[in-house]
């Protein structure tokens, strides 16, 4: 992979695409849009599988959210990817994904999506992504908070240990796994003293036929809704990512 030009002042990719941003973000962008073209795939989590599923928004008891989507209990259609972050051979350890498009959350067209990794279980462990080879050994975090009804709270989903366990993270070992049955989520968000409170659960029900080279675009910053937001920490960063990986993919 070819390094950025970056000679006369403005940061250029080899092919001579322009980032719309400047330093160090730029370069950001920049590098994930030269990696998705060369994987012809996002520039991480290049190995996937797209499903079908669905998320059943529950009340637990303690109280509204303050925030539309999730006082609604219902079920809402989603569509999810699971995937590899590094696209490690299948054998060993990677930092797994957890994509979730959430079809209609906050209305009609009113799509959210949440992107999980695999993470360590404490406070410290659940805002670091942690490589693991069972796909169901361990939560899956957001890493960084979201703001719900402007309060500062991470994300996490806790996935149920089925009949099919352990599931290795790569997608034959996934699909083989759905082919047995569904695979389930518990989704949930922190409390003030960073306990966990579920607010809806994920079930992932079949395989859909989507290549490597059509799944969906998910990016959390495009697909928002109201009272649940990224935070602000990295931003404009994982914004950059985000184009980049979208426009090199486009650009194959």
């Amino acid at each position: 992979m070819s390094a950025p030009d970056v000679s006369g002042g403005t940061v250029r990719t080899a092919d001579g695409h322009a980032p719309t941003t400047s330093g160090p973000v730029a370069l950001v962008e920049a590098g994930f849009r030269a990696l998705a073209r060369l994987r012809r795939a996002p520039a991480l989590h290049p190995q996937g599988l797209t499903c079908g599923g669905e998320v059943e928004v529950v009340d637990d008891g303690g109280g509204p959210w303050d925030v539309p989507w999730l006082d609604t209990p219902r079920r809402l259609d989603a569509t999810v990817r699971l995937s590899r972050a590094g696209g490690l051979p299948r054998r060993l350890p990677d930092g797994l994904g957890l994509a979730v498009r959430v079809t209609d959350a906050d209305g009609p067209d009113r799509t959210l999506d949440l992107l999980m990794t695999s993470s360590g279980r404490g406070r410290a462990g659940r805002h670091l992504p942690l490589p693991r080879a069972d796909a169901l050994r361990g939560p899956y975090s957001s890493l960084l908070p979201y703001r719900v009804a402007g309060r500062s709270r991470l994300l996490a989903a806790f996935p149920r240990r089925t009949r099919q366990a352990p599931v290795p993270g790569d997608p034959r070992s996934m699909a083989a796994a759905l082919a047995d049955g569904p695979l389930v989520y518990d989704l949930c968000a922190e409390t003030g003293d960073r306990a966990w409170r579920r607010f809806a659960v994920l079930t992932v029900r079949a395989v859909l036929p989507v290549g490597q080279k059509d799944t969906l675009d998910f990016d959390i910053y495009r697909h928002s809704v109201r009272g649940f937001v990224p935070g602000g920490a990295l931003a404009a960063t994982r914004r950059a990512a985000y184009r980049g990986s979208r426009s090199g993919r486009n650009r194959a």
